[in-house]
């Protein structure tokens, strides 16, 4: 009789999760990597498989020390930065990305501030934390650092992470992410571009915990706008 495999909706999700990445063009190749968290297992991406070809048997399962419980891929090089955000906050998803104006941004920047008010879906200026050599603890503090209060931030000449309670709405946060990137980016070719104050952020909260906005644009399960 076949055990059952551990996670199997979690590692379906990942997969398809990886699609839409490489579908949207948030990776290329087999670059960024994602992973969920069910109760004190985490499903991740397997390193050196491109994301838009993974199978539910290629994720492995680990358990929060970083030990393989199923799976016989090894689990992604930046798994240590996913166990180190579970272990520091509420999120059960993780995106990271190698999008393009995320590095761009990442790597002359040290915070995006808010140009457009939907950076307040991310918790506001999105910090840049600060480099390191991929797969080590020094950047996984470094990013859990980074996403304290914030539902993404950007690592320094590496690219983006996002997070959610699921994840679609942290798929949906590094899209938004990069979104605001390229706004960014295109913003400075014309000019200087204006940041919203803090009076004017706080408005927009103010307007959308009146009631008096009933759309759904402040939950990242809407979509953002197109990168």
């Amino acid at each position: 009789m076949e055990t059952e495999m551990r996670l199997a909706e979690e590692r379906r999700l990942l997969c398809e999760t990886g699609r839409r990445m490489v579908e949207t063009g948030l990776v290329l190749g087999t670059a960024g990597n994602i992973s969920v968290r069910r109760d004190d297992m985490v499903a991740v991406s397997p390193g050196g498989v491109a994301l838009d070809e993974l199978t539910p048997e290629d994720c492995p399962v680990l358990d929060m020390s970083g030990e393989v419980v199923e799976g016989a891929r090894p689990p992604s090089s930046e798994t240590p930065m996913h166990l180190a955000v579970y272990g520091t906050g509420a999120a059960r998803a993780i995106v990271h990305t190698h999008s393009s104006y995320a590095v761009v941004v990442s790597a002359t920047m040290t915070e995006l501030p808010p140009v457009h008010y939907n950076a307040l879906l991310l918790g506001g200026v999105v910090r840049v934390a600060p480099y390191a050599t991929y797969g080590t603890p020094e950047l996984a503090a470094h990013v859990s650092a980074a996403l304290e209060g914030r539902q993404a931030a950007l690592m320094q000449n590496h690219g983006a992470v996002a997070v959610g309670p699921d994840l679609s709405e942290a798929l949906a946060g590094a899209r938004l992410l990069e979104w605001l990137c390229q706004v960014y980016v295109q913003a400075k070719m014309i000019g200087e571009p204006r940041v919203l104050t803090e009076e004017e952020l706080v408005a927009v909260i103010g307007r959308a915990l009146s009631g008096r906005d009933t759309g759904t644009r402040w939950g990242l399960t809407s979509s953002p706008p197109p990168a």
